[in-house]
């Protein structure tokens, strides 16, 4: 393993945590991207942390030659959410980035310590990685003027709900552009990621897709059209009030070992919405999905579930397959337009176009 951080003392700490741990070994350190890429071409590490702010060659244009060039699984180090360093992760995570360990107090943190556990897990996971999956750089779509799709606004009737844990971000860049602004439901999402990196992560795929995306908010009604990104730290359902079907976040404990999960939205959509739900299981560690995509069908809705291939880590599409079933098994590439298939998308457009 290799450690790129341009601190000394981060990357002897960093060094330390992970040769104490017995399962991982580091191989050689480097201060900046530059001497990294040195290191990568002459030590061929399995798995690379690199911190995102360095002076010469940045973590992201480092990570850009490495995914390049010798591409392997990659850690991303990020200070604390300040100065547009969340945009960077996310940019990170879109290019091929693994995953990402937010350093508890900034660039230089005293108290790293803390994220060990964290570090450690996400080399785990980096153990598991189908490179396959992550040998392809996002490829941004040029969004131009936004216009209203029909119905645009209106309280949803049908939703799509997603799920995504590892590797999703760099997936959710590729399927929620694919979307057609005129898709007549709402979407609803649920990828593995703490507190302060969600609204990020909506920003940057309301800036590349022609639906709007947004980070949810409690109570906020859903409409037709538009995309909600459950926030970090906060479990994300659909609830019924005076106002029609809303948006419910709430803080309580964590499922399998994650908040958000997206079993509880899985389940309160199959039960507002029933057929006409449309649920897809993304790529990820572990079985978060798997009972609600089951739950899904059960009320008549569709399932997706991402391919190995185009996979960063099969787990999650692997056990809801198992536990669900799915009507549809697609690359990455195909998934948005298998929703917009499974919505009856296509049919519809062509019966307007015969009027």
């Amino acid at each position: 393993m290799l450690v790129v951080d341009d601190s000394a003392f981060m990357r002897k700490v960093v060094t330390e945590i992970i040769d104490a741990s017995e399962e991982f070994r580091v191989v050689g350190t480097a201060r900046n991207g530059n001497d990294a890429l040195r290191q990568i071409h002459a030590l061929d590490p399995e798995i690379v942390t690199l911190d995102i702010e360095m002076p010469e060659l940045d973590g992201l244009q480092t990570l850009g030659y490495i995914m390049s060039e010798t591409p392997r699984p990659v850690v991303m180090l990020s200070g604390a959410a300040s100065g547009g360093k969340d945009d960077s992760t996310i940019r990170a995570l879109e290019l091929g980035a693994l995953d990402f360990v937010r350093k508890p107090s900034g660039p230089i943190s005293l108290d790293i310590n803390v994220v060990a556990e964290v570090l450690l897990n996400a080399l785990r996971a980096a153990l598991q990685v189908n490179l396959r999956g992550v040998d392809m750089l996002a490829r941004p779509r040029l969004v131009g003027a936004r216009a209203a799709a029909a119905g645009a606004g209106r309280a949803a009737t049908r939703v799509v709900a997603i799920a995504a844990s590892t590797g999703g971000p760099r997936a959710l860049a590729e399927v929620v552009p694919g979307l057609p602004r005129d898709l007549d439901a709402a979407v609803l999402i649920v990828q593995h990621m703490p507190k302060g990196f969600t609204r990020s992560l909506a920003q940057r795929l309301d800036s590349l897709s022609p639906l709007t995306v947004v980070e949810a908010q409690h109570g906020e009604l859903i409409v037709t059209n538009k995309v909600y990104v459950a926030p970090g730290g906060q479990h994300m359902r659909v609830a019924r009030d005076h106002t029609g079907l809303v948006i419910a976040l709430d803080e309580t404990p964590a499922i399998h070992g994650v908040r958000p999960a997206a079993d509880p939205l899985f389940r309160s959509v199959a039960s507002l919405f029933g057929a006409d739900t449309v649920g897809a299981v993304l790529t990820g560690m572990g079985r978060d999905g798997a009972q609600g995509l089951r739950a899904i069908r059960d009320a008549g809705g569709k399932g997706i579930v991402q391919d190995q291939a185009t996979s960063v880590i099969y787990g999650m599409p692997h056990v809801a397959l198992t536990v669900a079933g799915a009507e549809r098994v697609l690359p990455l590439t195909e998934i948005a337009s298998g929703i917009a298939e499974l919505l009856g998308y296509r049919k519809a457009s062509r019966e307007e176009g015969s009027m």
